[in-house]
């Protein structure tokens, strides 16, 4: 695949994570109205962290693309390319963390029950939004995988070898007619 369009993917994989993770916003924010819990606060404010997070990886992403659209620059790129790797490996350490670890989901779940039929639905729908986000984050991670892959293979066809040879030369002066 030509570079360009490998970073054009990684920033469409990103897109896709970023609108799972809105839409995860938006259901967590439509709780019940009765009663506030704290669960549902932290994970709003959990998900306002990793969509931060997130908009640095693509800042990364798109700074990246533009190293290589017209005239290829692959360092700028392979700098840009590990600001967002860096950034989503934070987006994906912080959504294991917050979103998917079993203590989370239990809590969601007893909540849920403890609550009654408006929260458990609430929860039920806060699972199911957890879930959609975890397809656009693998591959998200992959068209990283590959912009990389993309980065090395064009740095090494585009590598010059350069080799010196020793040709010696030697210079005879012709003797002079007065000699």
């Amino acid at each position: 695949m030509a570079l360009e369009a490998t970073f054009r993917d990684l920033l469409v994989g990103l897109q896709k994570l970023h609108d799972a993770l809105n839409a995860l916003q938006v259901t967590i924010g439509d709780r019940p109205p009765d009663d506030g819990a704290a669960l549902a606060d932290g994970l709003e404010n959990s998900v306002l962290d990793v969509m931060g997070t997130l908009h640095e990886a693509r800042k990364g992403a798109f700074n990246a693309r533009g190293a290589v659209s017209d005239q290829i620059d692959l360092d700028r790129a392979r700098r840009a390319l590990t600001v967002c790797q860096d950034r989503f490996h934070r987006v994906s350490q912080m959504f294991s963390a917050d979103f998917l670890s079993y203590e989370n989901l239990r809590e969601l779940q007893r909540l849920g029950v403890a609550r009654g039929r408006e929260w458990l639905l609430w929860a039920s729908s806060t699972k199911k939004g957890v879930n959609d986000c975890r397809h656009p984050l693998e591959e998200a991670s992959l068209s990283l995988g590959r912009c990389w892959e993309e980065i090395a293979e064009h740095a090494g066809a585009t590598s010059v070898s350069v080799r010196t040879t020793n040709v010696g030369q030697k210079i005879i002066s012709k003797p002079s007619a007065t000699d």
